[in-house]
């Protein structure tokens, strides 16, 4: 029996031999086809290099027709104007403004320009040339981590933990921004003023808004009295106690005398410093609440705005990227001509299977 104690031992350096070279496979293997990527991507880089210096002459071509297109259309086509506001909301008016803006967009698409002119407060004619209304929001990344940083502190610690930058910014909408910029595009030089004003004005004249506007105001000009109420006590209080420190520097007393001041039957000593920290605190505090008074005022307010009568729009979106006409054409007459000799291409790569069949 001590002749076949040796064989578990074989047996298991055969089978960690056989696992080694396995695994040595599947990484060369795995090397060779990655290797092959790159390599097969190398070759599809040099054939496009040589695709386009084959057909350099007819892209160059289409590039400059596209110059020539863009300036003739630039030219010949009816200018486009467009001016823009930038406002900021005191209340949750976002949904109601965008939905506002959509609407005023259907009735353009429709051409119910009498409508539209009803709404906005303009002729008809006026109405008839406006193109598009579009509406986005003014924040920085900067912004939305504090909106963030804001958001986490109105959370219970445990619940703080569990919320993700990335999942706060996929339930985030756009219109729940303070600040929102409103464009107005048309065929002609209108008065955008007007129009832009009335579009504040439906919104500050929102029922439901004006009503939480007067509870709010209500409520804060409450608190503006009571603190100022307070102020004049502390006032008064500060008053006796200076008057107290002075007689009793003049009876040779000790400077740091304290007076007691006889509150429902609490007695409390009160330091003529820590007086005039509660008075600071209490007219800051009154600052703060007339700056929340004089913004709770108006619901939507204008921050800022363009000229009036709206500047030239000749810029077009190229990939995200706004570019002048006579670029536009170019690149999407150069892009066209590159796909169909791109397809032309392949359709006589097809042809040679076609001949084998």
């Amino acid at each position: 029996m001590s002749k076949d104690l040796p064989q578990p031992q074989q047996s298991e350096e055969v089978d960690l031999g056989q696992l080694f070279k396995l695994i040595g496979n599947a990484f060369d293997k795995l090397f060779r086809f990655i290797g092959s990527i790159f390599n097969k991507l190398f070759l599809a880089f040099v054939w496009l290099i040589f695709f386009v210096k084959k057909h350099v002459l007819k892209l160059v071509i289409a590039g400059v027709v596209g110059v020539v297109l863009g300036i003739v259309l630039e030219k010949t086509s009816e200018p486009v104007y467009k001016s823009y506001i930038t406002v900021k909301q005191n209340y949750d008016t976002g949904e109601n403004l965008y939905n506002a803006i959509s609407y005023y967009n259907d009735l353009v698409k429709q051409k119910d320009t009498s409508t539209l002119g009803n709404v906005l407060g303009v002729k008809s004619n006026e109405a008839a040339s406006i193109l598009d209304f579009e509406i986005e929001s003014v924040i920085s990344e900067n912004q939305k981590l504090k909106e963030f940083d804001n958001y986490l502190q109105t959370l219970d610690t445990t619940l703080a933990k569990t919320v993700e930058y990335k999942t706060y910014l996929r339930n985030l909408k756009d219109y729940s921004h303070q600040y929102q910029q409103i464009t107005i595009k048309a065929k002609e030089r209108n008065n955008f003023k007007t129009v832009f004003n009335r579009i504040i004005d439906n919104i500050n004249s929102n029922t439901y808004f004006k009503r939480e506007q007067t509870k709010d105001l209500g409520e804060l000009k409450e608190q503006a009295v009571a603190i100022s109420k307070s102020l004049v006590k502390s006032d008064t209080l500060l008053a006796v106690y200076q008057k107290a420190i002075v007689k009793s520097a003049e009876n040779n007393n000790d400077f740091q005398a304290k007076i007691t001041i006889d509150n429902k039957g609490n007695e409390s000593s009160t330091k003529e410093f820590e007086l005039y920290t509660k008075d600071i605190e209490l007219r800051q505090e009154l600052v703060e609440i007339e700056r929340e008074i004089a913004d709770k005022e108006h619901i939507i307010e204008i921050t800022s705005s363009k000229q009036d009568s709206g500047t030239i729009d000749d810029k077009k979106e190229f990939f995200g990227t706004l570019v002048s006409p006579k670029i536009f054409y170019a690149l999407i007459l150069t892009m066209l001509t590159f796909i169909v000799l791109l397809g032309l291409n392949f359709v006589k790569f097809l042809e040679r299977f076609n001949d084998k069949l």
